[in-house]
Order: structure tokens, then C-alpha cells, then sequence
């Protein structure tokens, strides 16, 4: 049977089953969404949704979970609380039942679903305010130190980090990667800790956003010294070579005394003996030993404190040298030597002692670096100290050494003289000075008191007074103007005794050459050049004067008159004496000429200037072979007044010549 509706039956069914489905829901969800979502941090009141219902239907909340979250106000769902996205569980929304009813119609009921929508409300998070984090010197570059990060409750935030190192030792791998890279060569000597911040935030770095929340965290880095350097010994002077650094020192000097046997450990320069780690952070411990040597059986070496001792006396003087190694206990392979240099010297029975026990200087605060300090206020001599040693019987000892007692504003030399060694301010310094004998290092100590005074209220040494410099050039003035008067002296006997000499040497030319011989003045007739008295040849003898002495001779001068008693009217002048004497023969007088570097005997009263004469001017010619004497006689007398004044500098101081001359002529005649 065909059980299948029939035309407006099949209507008829159709519309029941709309009558049906409308009466079920009286009331629905917009759009009818599963899940209805709603931001975190809502305010209470906020509504949720809108239900879509028919007017007269009659909407109440049944059930919900978690209870009292939410309201409903007619259609109106509402927030009663404030949502948490961190405290929603994503797994299990909100449920809210409600029941819509409307007389004569059957209730529907709905069952929403509510989620919590998360917000970027909160900010990153450091577990700690304070990180602490070793990093071992000289680790490479780029090395992995290093990671810590933050945590944002806002679960879907990406955090950006920022890193911030002083002198860029270190940096992050990558903004969004905070892994922290060596980026310098790290030295424990120069840097020992470096202290870092790290900064985060929820939005890229360099971001516009809105909304950017921040933390932030302090980072400690300390450095770990590692085992990479040797023992030093000290004192020591630490040099940089390239990347590597390394401590200089050139050992150890002491003095043991001949046959005896020190009592304890020996003393040192510098001591005592001693080295360190060269990685000053570790501070590993240090053992010492001998290296070869002839003596093992003389001295010995602690292995922990490195102090030398003897076992027995020494009885040959001379230098021992030994050789020290220091190393690491944990760690021999890190090792170092030096040398130690003993003098074995005599013993001394008194030390050096210094002349006074205490010393006072003075000096000024602007007298500069290297300057000596004075006796006193008002003196420029500089201050000395001095020792003596009664070992020496005249109490000098040559080895000694002046030194200041722990001071560096003064020095002293080794002739014992203090100079200011840097700029000191005005005061009193009280130092303590020591001088040492250098051969076995005994010494004595005195006090040494220094009065630093303003600047200008002492005498700087070497300097003088307005009045001492006036005194000193005026010394020097009076023996500059002696000096020039001695010098002028001088020259004007210089320039007398040449005239002189030059007028007997040509007399004695003329005399051999014109006589024939070196024989004396022979008996004949006088002649003269009054010919040429107005000559202007100033070298020529006046002829007026000769004539007056002519004049005078023939009147009876006596033979031996010396200059004392000649006229004083008389001016220089010269005669020629001629006398008739035998034939010479022609041998003798070519003798004469050779002698004379054969200077031809023309007389004549023309000037002749060829090379090989010699000229004298007369009234008449006189005939060379007649062989005739002709003498020249300077005469005695005062200058005339046409030669007065070019006498004056030459004639002054000439009476020893002149007489001499005058003595001869006059015993010729």
C-alpha cells in the first residue's frame, strides 16, 4: 500500500513541521556562532552577545561554568567579571545555558560557548633582577657564553633583545637569539669583571607599536685568569710583547764574608729572593731549586720560601755564581730562572759613619729639578754631607754609596751633594739619609732636614747681585784698557827699533860696498846731499842738517862726545864721510859684491827702482872707483819742525839705538 501523501496533504505536512521548528527556537546566537569570543580585561557590564528572539520570549541564564561570570538583561548577555586570558583555560571555553520561553509555545534552550581573547597587556619577565656569568682571558672571538632569556605571560608575544656592554666585549648572536659572544680578546690583567645590561620587549626593535612592554636584567661577567704565564721573580718590570706580557729582572747580588759562615738566611739586592705566579688570579704556589753550579755542598735553597743559606764557610775570595729556577707545584712545566752573583769580600770591623748625625738644608721651591740644596738662606754654597771609615787610616772610604731612606723628592750624589729629584711644595722635610759600603753593604744612617722656602727668598747658586755683576765688569773694563795700552806699547817700540835698524843696515851696505871692506872710516872729504834737500822723498837724509853738522865737525867737535851732550836743536840727519884709500884689487871687491847679494854701488842723484840697486842722492856724482870710504852717521838731534810730529811715534823710545850710533860716528871722525 502506498503510504506516500497525496497532493495538499503533502502540504499540509510541510507546514506542520515549520510550525514545529519555529516553536523550538524561540530564541538563537547571531549568526549562530559555536564560540563566542570576548578580549581579555573587559570592564564589568561589557555586553557579550545579543540573542535573536521573538517579541514576548522570556530569556534566563540555567546554568553556567564557572558560575557568576556573566548575566543576561532581556537578550543582552552580560560580563559580570573582569576576563584573564592568562588565567583562561584555552581548552575549556565558558558554557552558558539559557532557556527562552513564550506563552503557548514550547521553551528552546541554548548552550553558548565563550573564549577569552588574549591582549598584549603584560610585560616580559626576567627570572632573575641580576645574572652571574665566568668567562675564561683570552677566550676566541665569537665563543658561546652564554643565554638567557625572559618570559612573556601574553603567550603569543616575540621577544626582542638588546645587549649592553661597556667596551663592546660581548654581544647577542642575533636580536631575536640572546646568546651572548665573545667579540674582544678578554685579559685578566686589564679587565677583571665587565657588568652588562640586557634589555627586552615585545615588539620588534626600532617598532612604532602602540604598545611596547619592556624588562630588563644586569649581567656580571668575571673574568677567570687561566694558567698561560710563568713565575715572575721581583721585583720585576712587566713589558708587552705583542699580545703577550712577560716581567723583566736581572737578578739577585749578594755579599758572603771570607772564612765565615752567615748565621742565617743571606741578605740580597733587591731581596729577598722570591717570585710570584704570573697569573695573579690563580696564586698557584711556587717551589725553587738549583740549577748546576760547582758549590751544591757550600749553600742551599729552601724549596718553599727560596731562601739561600750556607753550610759552611767560604775560604777562597773571589765571585760564586748561581742559577735559580722557580716553578709551579701543580705545574712544573711553568717555570722561570735567574742568577744569583755572591762576592766574597773581607770582613770590615767599622762600618761607615757620616761626619755629623744630622744635616739642615734650605732651598727653594722654585729652584727646579736637579738643583742643590744649600747651607743656608743667605748662601751659595750648596750643602754636603760626608762619611768616613775607620776600617781606612786617613778615613776615606772610595765605596761608598749616599742614599735617601725611603724619600723621592731629594738624591744624593755619590761626592755627596743633595739635589731636589722633583717640584716639593714649600715646608720642612725630614728625611733619613745612609750611606753603605758597597763591598759588604754595611751602613750608617743620619737625619737630613730640608726647609723648602717660597720662590725668590733664597739665592739660586751660580747666580750673582746687581752689585757683584757691576764690580765684575768693571774689573774686566780696567784690565781690557791695560791689556791695550801694553799693546800699544808694544808696537811703538816695535815700529822705532825698525827705523833705526834700517837706517844702520843701509849704512852698513853702503859702507862695504862703496869702501871695499868692513874697515873704519879713513881720512877725506865730506860730502853731502844738499843737492836734493827739497826732494820729496820723505826716506832721503836732509842736506841742510848734514851741512850743519859738517860745519860743526870742522869747528872742533871732539871725537868721543856721546849723545848725552850733542845739541838738542839737532834733528836726525846723515853724513857721508869719503877718504882716499888704497887701491883694492878687483878680487876683493867682486868678494864684496857677492856678499852683499850683489847689490850694484851706483851713486847717483837719479832714483834708480831696478831690482838690485841701491840708490843714495848727493850734490855731485860721486866715482865708485876712486874707492873712496863712505860712511853714513845718523845725527843725535832733536827733529825739525817739518819731521816733528812723524818722530813723536817713533823717535820716543829709541835713545838706546841712538846712541849706540852716535857712539860710532863720533869715533870715526
Amino acid at each position: 500500500m502506498d503510504l506516500r501523501p497525496k497532493g495538499s496533504a503533502s502540504v499540509f505536512i510541510l507546514l506542520v513541521l515549520f510550525k514545529f521548528s519555529e516553536a523550538q527556537n524561540l530564541c538563537s546566537v547571531p549568526n549562530n556562532l559555536p564560540l563566542i569570543l570576548i578580549s581579555e580585561n573587559n570592564k564589568i557590564g561589557d555586553v557579550v552577545t545579543t540573542l535573536n528572539a521573538e517579541d514576548g520570549v522570556m530569556a534566563s541564564i540555567t546554568s553556567q561554568d564557572p558560575e557568576g561570570f556573566f548575566s543576561i538583561d532581556e537578550y543582552r548577555l552580560i560580563a559580570e567579571t573582569v576576563l584573564d586570558y592568562e588565567t583562561f583555560n584555552p581548552s575549556k571555553p565558558h558554557e552558558v545555558n539559557i532557556e527562552c520561553t513564550k506563552d503557548g509555545s514550547p521553551s528552546t534552550t541554548l548552550s553558548l560557548k565563550i573564549a577569552v581573547e588574549d591582549k598584549n597587556d603584560n610585560p616580559p619577565v626576567f627570572e632573575q633582577s641580576q645574572y652571574t656569568l665566568n668567562v675564561d682571558e683570552l677566550s676566541k672571538v665569537d665563543t658561546r657564553v652564554g643565554l638567557f632569556t625572559a618570559i612573556d605571560p601574553d603567550k603569543d608575544d616575540r621577544l626582542y633583545y638588546q645587549l649592553d656592554s661597556p667596551e663592546g666585549e660581548f654581544d647577542l648572536e642575533a636580536s631575536f637569539n640572546p646568546n651572548i659572544l665573545v667579540k674582544k680578546r678578554l685579559d685578566y690583567d686589564k679587565v677583571k669583571e665587565v657588568t652588562m645590561m640586557l634589555y627586552v620587549q615585545d615588539t620588534p626593535i626600532g617598532s612604532t607599536a602602540e604598545v611596547s612592554h619592556t624588562a630588563s636584567t644586569t649581567i656580571v661577567v668575571n673574568i677567570i685568569d687561566i694558567d698561560n704565564r710563568p713565575p715572575w721573580f721581583q721585583p720585576c718590570t712587566e713589558t708587552e710583547i705583542n699580545t703577550s706580557k712577560i716581567c723583566l729582572m736581572s737578578g739577585y747580588n749578594g755579599n758572603v764574608i771570607l772564612n765565615q759562615q752567615a748565621p742565617g738566611p743571606l741578605s740580597l739586592e733587591p731581596g729577598p729572593l722570591m717570585a710570584i705566579d704570573g697569573d695573579k688570579g690563580r696564586n698557584d704556589p711556587i717551589g725553587y731549586m738549583f740549577l748546576g753550579g760547582n758549590n751544591e755542598d757550600i749553600f742551599q735553597i729552601d724549596t718553599d720560601t727560596g731562601s739561600i743559606t750556607m753550610r759552611e764557610p767560604i775560604t777562597e775570595a773571589g765571585t760564586i755564581v748561581r742559577t735559580v729556577m722557580a716553578f709551579q707545584k701543580e705545574n712544573a712545566d711553568q717555570f722561570a730562572t735567574t742568577t744569583v752573583i755572591l762576592k766574597v769580600v773581607e770582613s770590615s770591623i767599622f762600618p761607615p759613619k757620616f761626619v755629623k748625625s744630622s744635616y739642615e738644608g734650605f732651598i727653594s721651591e722654585d729652584a727646579g729639578v736637579d738643583s742643590l740644596v744649600l747651607e743656608s738662606k743667605t748662601s751659595n754654597r750648596a750643602l754636603r754631607v760626608q762619611a768616613t771609615d775607620e776600617d781606612f787610616s786617613n778615613g776615606y772610604n772610595p765605596n761608598l754609596r749616599f742614599e735617601i731612606v725611603d724619600g723621592t723628592d731629594f738624591s744624593i750624589t755619590p761626592e755627596g751633594f743633595i739635589l731636589m729629584a722633583k717640584a716639593v711644595s714649600p715646608g720642612t722635610l725630614n728625611l733619613e739619609m745612609r750611606v753603605v759600603d758597597t763591598t759588604n753593604e754595611e751602613s750608617s744612617t743620619a737625619s737630613l732636614s730640608v726647609e723648602v722656602t717660597p720662590g725668590g727668598q733664597l739665592v739660586k747658586t751660580g747666580e750673582f747681585s746687581s752689585g757683584d755683576m757691576a764690580a765684575v765688569g768693571a774689573s774686566l773694563a780696567v784690565v781690557i784698557v791695560l791689556c791695550l795700552v801694553c799693546i800699544g806699547l808694544m808696537v811703538h817700540r816695535i815700529k822705532g827699533h825698525n827705523a833705526d835698524w834700517k837706517k844702520l843696515s843701509e849704512a852698513s851696505v853702503f859702507r862695504s860696498t862703496l869702501g871695499g871692506g868692513s874697515g873704519g872710516p879713513k881720512e877725506g872729504v865730506q860730502y853731502s846731499n844738499e843737492g836734493l834737500q827739497h826732494d820729496d822723498d820723505s826716506g832721503s837724509v836732509n842736506s841742510k842738517l848734514a851741512a850743519d853738522l859738517e860745519n860743526k865737525l870742522e869747528s872742533g867737535l871732539k871725537p868721543q862726545q856721546r849723545r848725552g851732550s850733542a845739541p838738542k836743536t839737532m834733528t836726525p840727519s846723515a853724513v857721508l864721510l869719503t877718504t882716499s884709500s888704497p887701491q883694492a884689487d878687483s878680487s876683493s871687491l867682486a868678494e864684496t859684491i857677492d856678499s852683499e847679494k850683489e847689490v850694484k854701488p851706483i851713486l847717483t842723484k837719479e832714483r834708480r827702482n831696478e831690482e838690485g840697486y841701491k840708490a843714495v842722492w848727493f850734490k855731485q856724482d860721486i866715482d865708485p872707483n876712486t874707492k873712496e870710504e863712505v860712511v853714513i852717521i845718523p845725527d843725535t838731534g832733536e827733529a825739525d819742525g817739518d819731521r816733528e810730529e812723524d818722530d813723536d811715534s817713533e823717535g820716543e823710545n829709541r835713545p838706546d839705538v841712538d846712541s849706540d850710533v852716535e857712539e860710532g860716528v863720533s869715533s870715526d871722525l
